[in-house]
């Protein structure tokens, strides 16, 4: 066998390793009883050792030095990148660091679920603190000297600065500022009324989730407090939330994930357990959520099948028209929650958390200061104060889980989305004839060979770049944004 043969075969074991170690993180947030945290948060710390233990092998760094990548095919090289590029990540991370980061943040997944419970920001502030000074320590560690918060965003989004970022933000904010005040100055329409079965919701969101194209055969849906995707390849699974008062929170974070998680069912299986099986980066992988979410499944042709859907399962659901239903399903209403924001604002409420997690990170925003940090930005961006943690800096989980430098790749999702949406209506021109039958075989379709099934062999931008044939910016999604508000609310 070759060098290459030889590390391939290696490194197919530590992916499969790094699935089992996906699978006790889905366990924990689905099934795991409370009482076993300390010992799951022991046993995710131990096989994080094994795995930073293949990755930073001198038998890893070996093989990649006798190996000739001129020799090698494109699907060999770009496997030959990932492997070199976290290959020298993880070599700059002390092994006991790496273990610490683990246990640490497999804790602080019950404190923040108990203190999200018991409205108690300072009960979970001293294992925040202790999660950023880890990973401030690691990105210290793999930025060499230059930025840490740049050392951290890379590993979600490569090739992606803080700067590029924040220049990226300054230029979408204006025109969702503007396009926010003239929404939220027009009649708010109505939203859902009554009482929605929470068996009957997950029936229906099974249903959908099939129609968007998830493989149930190669996974499932369950119920968490946060809505997340999980694994690759052959086992690929989504959770969901409900509220018998609100049944498009459980419809559209099914949706969302299936977004998620169709991206990683539909890669080339050649590259299953490789490198390339899995989603290039998470702003793509965002791209292919919110395009599922926001420019398909609230699109106005399929909001009119989908109330068809609605009121087969549930009754009367408040509104008695197609159109009433869609403007429901869009309605700009104040709000708190991120996973329920409208389009218009939802990436207002990214920028706040980059805003933040780089200051943290940079050491000029102490975590003790980050609940009244939150507020005042939120009441600046939003114009009303925050009631509660649980509808401020508790609700998301991903500071808890360590993923710092995550969020601004949610709005880089929506941008991605943007763009590949102006390529997917010029390559589907009977797009809303389809999607108002309930058909989405062509719009994924197109997804699946233009991004999804490419998996990690190109970088970010590239993937973009050929599938919409244009750099990312911020000019579709404003145009989609502005064009689809601007009728729905008459400006």
């Amino acid at each position: 066998m070759s060098a290459y043969d030889d590390l391939m075969a290696y490194q197919r074991q530590t992916e499969a390793l790094a699935q089992v170690a996906g699978r006790l993180g889905w366990d924990q947030e689905t099934m795991m009883p409370r009482g076993a945290a300390e010992q799951r948060s022991e046993e995710i710390g131990a096989l994080e050792s094994v795995l930073h233990a293949r990755r930073t092998s001198p038998e890893v760094g070996d093989w990649l030095a006798a190996i000739d990548d001129a020799s090698l095919d494109a699907v060999a090289r770009a496997n030959l990148r990932h492997i070199r590029k976290d290959f020298e990540r993880a070599s700059k991370v002390p092994a006991a660091l790496a273990s610490r980061i683990a246990q640490v943040t497999s804790v602080a997944f019950g404190k923040w679920a108990e203190a999200r419970e018991n409205e108690d920001f300072e009960a979970f502030a001293p294992v925040l603190e202790e999660i950023v000074a880890l990973r401030r320590e690691e990105g210290a560690h793999v930025a060499g000297g230059g930025n840490v918060y740049d050392a951290l965003l890379s590993e979600y989004e490569f090739g992606a600065t803080g700067d590029e970022v924040a220049a990226l933000f300054d230029a979408l904010r204006p025109g969702l500022v503007a396009l926010r005040a003239a929404v939220l100055e027009q009649p708010e329409p109505a939203g859902l009324t009554g009482h929605f079965e929470e068996e009957a919701q997950l029936v229906l969101a099974r249903s959908i989730a099939e129609i968007f194209g998830y493989d149930m055969t190669h996974g499932r849906l369950d119920k968490s407090v946060h809505p997340f995707s999980s694994g690759g390849g052959a086992d690929v699974r989504i959770t969901t939330r409900t509220a018998e008062d609100d049944p498009l929170n459980c419809l559209y974070s099914t949706i969302h994930e299936v977004g998620h998680a169709t991206y990683e069912q539909r890669i080339d299986p050649d590259y299953r357990l490789t490198p390339l099986g899995q989603g290039v980066s998470l702003g793509v992988h965002e791209s292919q959520s919110r395009i599922y979410e926001n420019q398909l499944g609230r699109s106005r042709a399929f909001c009119h099948y989908l109330y068809g859907r609605m009121r087969d399962a549930f009754g009367d659901i408040g509104v008695t028209s197609e159109e009433a239903f869609y403007r429901a399903v869009n309605r700009v209403h104040r709000g708190y929650i991120r996973t329920e924001a409208d389009e218009v604002q939802y990436n207002l409420h990214i920028m706040l958390r980059f805003d933040l997690e780089r200051a943290m990170m940079g050491g000029t925003l102490e975590v003790r200061d980050l609940e009244d940090a939150w507020n005042a930005r939120f009441e600046a961006d939003f114009g009303y104060a925050v009631n509660k943690p649980s509808n401020g800096v508790l609700q998301d989980v991903h500071w808890a889980a360590g993923l710092l430098g995550y969020f601004p790749t949610y709005a880089l999702g929506n941008v991605y989305a943007g763009c590949l949406y102006e390529a997917l209506r010029a390559a589907v021109p009977e797009l809303d004839e389809q999607l108002a039958q309930g058909e989405l075989g062509a719009a994924t379709g197109w997804l699946r060979d233009n991004v999804q099934r490419h998996g990690g062999l190109y970088l970010p931008r590239e993937v973009i770049e050929r599938a919409s044939g244009q750099a990312p910016s911020e000019g579709p999604l404003l145009r989609y944004l502005e064009a689809k508000f601007g009728d729905l609310y008459g400006i």
